[in-house]
Order: structure tokens, then C-alpha cells, then sequence
């Protein structure tokens, strides 16, 4: 695995009430990650771009909804999410920057 790839593996953090809690209760934070990404890679992505220690990673793919707009039939884009575990000791803090 190259360091390219790695930086275009992670798309971004995913900010909501469930994943809030992920990370108070569990230590887990949760990505968005490009459809194609292996479990190896996204481990080494984190750990790349955070400077942290990842204990596991548990990646599920979420289908996209069918939504109708009145009689056009239509699909959003379905989204890979990666909940990665981090080891004891280890944190990242998204809000620093504000």
C-alpha cells in the first residue's frame, strides 16, 4: 500500500448523535470510505493521517435510498462506513481546529 492511496482512503468523519456516542463509550470514531477500501488499509490510514494506535476495524456498507420526486423514480448514492477502534491511550479530537 502506497502513501497515496492511503491519503484518498478516508473521505471524511462522520459527525452524528450515534457516532458521538461511539466515541465517548467505546473509543470508536466513525469514516466515510471509499467504496473499494480493505480493512488493512483503512487501519493504516488512520493510524497515517492521526498519529494513533487503531485496536480494530468493523466496516459496513449502507444501501442507498430509493426516493421518488413526483413520478421520477430516483436513488441516492449508497455510503462505506468504517467504525475503527482505537487502542487504550489513544484519541482524536475533531474540534481542535475550532
Amino acid at each position: 500500500m502506497n502513501k497515496e492511496r492511503l491519503m484518498q482512503v478516508l473521505l471524511g468523519p462522520v459527525i452524528s448523535e450515534k457516532s458521538t456516542i461511539a466515541a465517548d463509550v467505546n473509543r470508536q470514531f466513525v469514516f466515510k470510505v471509499v467504496p473499494d477500501a480493505k480493512k488493512p488499509e483503512i487501519k493504516k490510514a488512520v493510524e497515517l493521517m492521526f498519529d494513533v494506535t487503531v485496536d480494530n476495524v468493523r466496516v459496513v456498507n449502507i444501501k442507498g435510498k430509493s426516493k421518488r420526486f413526483g413520478q421520477i423514480k430516483g436513488r441516492r448514492n449508497g455510503v462505506r462506513k468504517a467504525y475503527v477502534r482505537l487502542a487504550e491511550g489513544s484519541d482524536i479530537d475533531f474540534g481542535a481546529g475550532a
